[in-house]
This record gives C-alpha cells, sequence and structure tokens, in this order.
C-alpha cells in the first residue's frame, strides 16, 4: 500500500511540474515576445549548453512536428526549421539568427543519432578472415605498430607483441567487432609516434619513466603492463558505450559546428588510449586482476569531466588534426 502511494504522489508531481512548466512557458512568452526555442538561441551561448537545451525542448514539446525534427534526414532540415518557424508564427526576415542557429543545432543533433548508427554498424559487423579488406587493415596494423619487424607468418605468436591473446587476432575482436579493428588501426596510423610509444610503455611501463640503466641501478619492481590491443578494444567499449549513453554529447557538441562523424569518434577513441596509459601508470596497480577497478574508475572520472556543458575533450596529438572546431 505504502508503495502504491508513493507511486501515485510521484505520477501527480510529475504531472503538476509538467502542467506548471507548461504555463510558465506561457507566460515567458507573453512577456519576452519569443518561444522557448528563440529564448535559448538568443540566451544560451553556441556548443553543447544551447544544443542540448534545444534538444530537451524539441523532444518534449507536445507539437508532433518539434518532438520528430531531432530524427529527420539531414537532407529535411532545412525544411524542417521552416516549418517550425511556420509554427511557431516566427517571421524568418525579422529573426534571420534564428534559422541559422536551429540548423546549426539540428545538424549536431540528427548527425550524433546517425553517428551511433555507423558505430553500431562497424561493431555488428564480425571480423571475417576470408575478407581481404579486413585481413588488409590487420596486416596494416602491425606494420604501423611495428614498422622494423616483419610478420612472420599470418598465423603468428608475434600478436601477443602488441597486445593480442593468441596467434590469430581474429577471436580478439569478437566483442566489438570490426569497430575494434577501425579504432586501433586509426590510432596506431594517424598517431604512429605516440601510439608506438603507448605499445612499448605497456610492455615496460617503469622502464618509460627512467632510462635502462636507471631502472636497473634502482631496482624497481617491474610495473605491471597490458596487453596494448586487448586494453584498446576494451577502450572501444567504453567510448561505444559513452556515446549511446548521450555522454558524448557534451564533447561531440563543442567540438563538431555541425554533424559528428566517425573521424570524431575514432579521435575521441585517440584521446581516452591516450588517457588511460597515463591513469593506469599513475595508479600502479599490484597486477592485472586490478584492471576492472582502475578502468571503472577512469570511466567515473570521464563521465565526470563530461558532465560540463563547456567540457571538450580536445587533446593536441597528431590524430586530432583538422578535427577540432572549437
Amino acid at each position: 500500500m505504502k508503495h502504491f502511494l508513493r507511486m501515485l504522489i510521484q505520477v501527480c508531481l510529475y504531472f503538476y511540474c509538467k502542467f506548471l512548466w507548461r504555463c510558465l512557458k506561457f507566460v515567458m512568452r507573453k512577456l519576452t515576445g519569443r518561444c522557448e526555442l528563440q529564448r535559448i538561441c538568443y540566451n544560451t551561448k553556441p556548443g553543447a549548453s544551447r544544443t542540448m537545451k534545444i534538444e530537451t525542448s524539441l523532444r518534449d514539446s507536445k507539437s508532433k512536428l518539434l518532438q520528430t525534427s531531432v530524427s529527420v534526414h539531414p537532407d529535411a532540415i532545412e525544411k524542417t526549421i521552416e516549418d517550425i518557424m511556420e509554427l511557431k508564427k516566427i517571421n524568418p526576415d525579422i529573426n534571420p539568427q534564428l534559422g541559422i542557429s536551429l540548423q546549426a543545432c539540428l545538424l549536431q543533433i540528427v548527425g550524433y543519432r546517425n553517428l551511433i548508427a555507423d558505430v553500431e554498424k562497424l561493431r555488428r559487423e564480425p571480423y571475417d578472415s576470408d575478407n581481404p579488406q579486413h585481413e588488409e587493415m590487420l596486416l596494416k596494423l602491425w606494420k604501423f605498430l611495428k614498422p622494423n619487424t616483419p610478420l612472420e607468418s599470418r598465423i603468428s605468436k608475434q600478436w601477443c607483441e602488441i597486445g593480442f591473446q593468441g596467434d590469430d587476432p581474429k577471436t580478439d575482436f569478437r566483442g566489438m567487432g570490426l569497430l575494434g579493428l577501425y579504432n586501433l588501426q586509426y590510432f596506431a596510423e594517424r598517431d604512429a609516434t605516440a601510439a608506438q610509444q603507448v605499445l612499448s610503455d605497456s610492455l615496460h611501463p617503469k622502464c618509460s619513466k627512467f632510462s635502462k640503466a636507471e631502472w636497473e641501478k634502482t631496482r624497481m619492481d617491474k610495473a605491471i603492463g597490458y596487453s596494448f590491443a586487448i586494453v584498446g578494444i576494451n577502450i572501444t567499449d567504453l567510448a561505444y558505450n559513452l556515446l549511446v549513453s548521450g555522454a558524448l554529447k557534451t564533447h561531440f557538441y563543442n567540438i563538431a559546428p555541425e554533424a559528428p562523424t566517425l573521424s570524431h569518434f575514432q579521435q575521441t577513441f585517440c584521446y581516452l588510449m591516450h588517457e588511460f596509459h597515463k591513469f593506469w601508470i599513475d595508479e600502479d596497480p599490484m597486477d592485472i586482476m586490478e584492471f576492472n577497478r582502475v578502468r571503472e574508475k577512469f570511466r567515473k572520472r570521464i563521465i565526470k569531466q563530461l558532465q560540463n556543458p563547456d567540457m571538450a575533450l580536445c587533446p593536441h596529438f597528431a590524430a586530432s588534426e583538422g578535427l577540432i572546431n572549437m
């Protein structure tokens, strides 16, 4: 009975607050002469703060046109804005900036939804060793990470040198499909020097802080390393979940002036790899069994950062060139 009453009170409060909010919006429109969309565009700076408020306003509107505007095809955005302006009785000649601002916001909102679809498609596509394109990508990953070490054969224990679990990497891509391979190759190709350094550090983490002679002289216990490729696939999973949950909206709405793309997602993966590597070294875990604890702590730190509406995960390294547009 108590549970029922609590639920009833919550439902009543929800509808009361919703009614109160609609009344407040009506009063604000009468006082300012502007609808909510106008007030957001004119009073909120461009970026995540504005786009997320516009997205919430459109999604929670009682108008079907406004509700569906967040999922239209990119080619239909311009026509949708015209329909919204007409519905709200806004003269575009008197308010030209409103249409421009709404277009920028809708491009980001619709683009984010489309990015999720693109990423999901890659995640669901399994690695196929009979597919020449898949095989070529895998071999390129080796060349980018180990440019001075030839791969003796396609099936080889050498794969363990870059962090795969066995002699055939295809089995390690099961969880994230081609998305894991796409991200690893992007990192290794676009930021080769940093990727090779992270790989080296993952094998000898304490050596990366000192010269080999200094390290041996101090007789430090070797810090626990990790499997570069496996961790890359794991960080791909982290990036994927941040994207699907909407946590990355803050980042993408701040860096992409229009629709965020797969390249933006891959650049974010590079940033997460850089940051996780530093975080792992700083945490100095006792053994690899602490990986899940360290990863969860790292995930919480990233989510906390993304809760800041001004946050942009903007690393200054090769993979990010041409993608950051503040």
